[in-house]
């Protein structure tokens, strides 16, 4: 698929969770710790976007400061959205 190559880097801080659906990507996607992400929050070559299902967002008590909500059933639609040469850390629940 050719948006393989914008996500440069996905997080998933629990579990294992694919915003296209289907089987968790498992060993394929590569993964962050929660240390390194927080070292890096902030750095202006990262966006930081919570893919959570929009009823466990709503539910969830805690959020990443300066995270951008996307909503995963609408991938299609946010998926060219951001900037080629960002590192993006998508995290769902």
């Amino acid at each position: 698929m050719p948006w393989k190559w914008l996500l440069l880097l996905f997080v998933f801080l629990i579990g294992g969770c694919n915003p296209m659906g289907g089987k968790p990507a498992g060993n394929q996607v590569p993964r962050i710790s929660i240390e390194d992400l927080k070292a890096r929050l902030g750095s202006s070559g990262l966006i930081v976007l919570d893919v959570r299902q929009p009823g466990d967002w709503s539910a969830g008590k805690t959020k990443i400061k300066d995270a951008i909500r996307e909503d995963p059933g609408k991938f299609d639609g946010w998926r060219n959205k951001y900037p080629r040469d960002k590192t993006l850390v998508l995290y769902c629940s």
